[in-house]
């Protein structure tokens, strides 16, 4: 049982972190929903200052303008995408992903080869969906840093990023259209952290939220994709992307740190407030509702198993092993009594503290990089 903070309460709106009936009281999205309305309450900022003030964005501005590419030309789409056989391959390699018999006495106990198969293509789609919603959220936030941002130079790699976000949300969707079929609604977790995020009128909440929370968490899940599958063009497009995610991420670590270098106690604990807040939303989302839904199980039996199975466990913070040592760059893991360290300790994934932050590793995934790193790297 995971500690209960009184604050917790007002921070996640539950006083436990594992409150089953909490996490499943936020209403799926409509999978008729089009259009999604937030309100963005942030100001445009000009400035009237274009020197040279920080060469480490502008380095990061001359990478991201050499490291474009085409989805539509670089990419083989002819390539012939067997899902059933490619999530067999991946079984075979690395298991369903979950421990069967944390599962007994429930239908997934009964499951046999044919079930299993399903399930895994449904969670392939799944991801890639989420990836595909996430990408989006993205590429709205970069343009909100470039209207709300008061710096030159991060106007100007924002600007970049914005074009990257717009290729990515491209060849998600039309992976997933033209080799699977069509795609999940965003799952509601995640939604709600977009809907915060986007929602906030602080530009650096914007880069906390975004740059660093959940491109941190795609970057690692990218990675972990691209290591284990097989699928040619799956591969590629993931080698691809994740070239991006690396500058993308660093660009929220070289801004951040500047600012919360000068930021008192008290403006830190809401950034660490928030860091929580979205670390656990995040969590929350991996536990595949709707997949468990299309599957036909019930979500209010299975997720608090689901909760307590090691195999995803571990898969789960691994996750994060972006996302704590860019938050420890940061300074946010022990301002204010280590306040988010603590949180960080309960949640399982302060091991990776001292794994390479990603301010300077973004050259090594470069794709003029053959020795790109793995899932994360000590």
């Amino acid at each position: 049982m995971t500690t209960i903070h009184n604050d917790d309460q007002t921070i996640l709106g539950r006083a436990e972190i594992n409150d089953i009936d909490a996490i499943l009281a936020i209403p799926s999205t409509d999978p008729a929903e089009v259009v999604h309305v937030v309100q963005n309450n942030a100001d445009s900022i000009f400035t009237w200052d274009y020197s040279l003030a920080r060469p480490a964005l502008r380095k990061l501005y001359e990478k991201a303008k050499t490291g474009q590419w085409n989805a539509t030309t670089d990419l083989p789409w002819d390539t012939q995408v067997d899902i059933e056989k490619t999530v067999i391959e991946d079984q075979e390699l690395l298991g369903t992903g979950i421990d069967a018999s944390v599962y007994v006495g429930t239908p997934v106990q009964k499951w046999g080869d044919k079930e299993w198969l399903q399930f895994g293509i449904e969670s392939r789609n799944w991801s890639l969906s989420q990836f595909l919603h996430g990408e989006q959220g993205a590429l709205i936030c970069t343009a909100k840093i470039v209207e709300t941002v008061p710096w030159y130079d991060a106007k100007l790699y924002a600007s970049t990023q914005v074009v990257d976000e717009a290729r990515h949300v491209e060849v998600f969707a039309r992976y997933l259209d033209e080799k699977l079929g069509g795609s999940f609604q965003v799952n509601a977790h995640l939604r709600m952290l977009l809907d915060d995020i986007i929602n906030d009128s602080r530009w650096d909440m914007t880069y906390l939220g975004m740059q660093v929370m959940v491109e941190g968490l795609a970057l690692a899940a990218f990675g972990f994709l691209h290591q284990t599958t097989r699928e040619p063009l799956l591969k590629q497009l993931l080698r691809y992307v994740m070239s991006d995610e690396a500058r993308h991420v660093a660009f929220g670590v070289l801004s951040l740190k500047e600012v919360y270098e000068g930021m008192t106690d008290l403006e830190m604990k809401d950034r660490q407030e928030f860091a929580f807040e979205a670390a656990v939303r995040m969590r929350d989302r991996f536990m595949s509702q709707e997949v468990w839904e299309r599957m036909g199980v019930n979500v209010r039996d299975i997720v608090p198993l689901v909760l307590a199975d090691p195999t995803r466990a571990v898969f789960q913070s691994m996750l994060f092993s972006k996302i704590v040592p860019n938050c420890k760059k940061l300074g946010l893991l022990d301002r204010n009594d280590k306040w988010l360290r603590h949180r960080f300790e309960e949640m399982g994934v302060i091991q990776f503290e001292d794994w390479a932050d990603t301010g300077e590793e973004y050259a090594a995934f470069g794709l003029d990089n053959d020795a790109m790193p793995g899932l994360a790297t000590s």
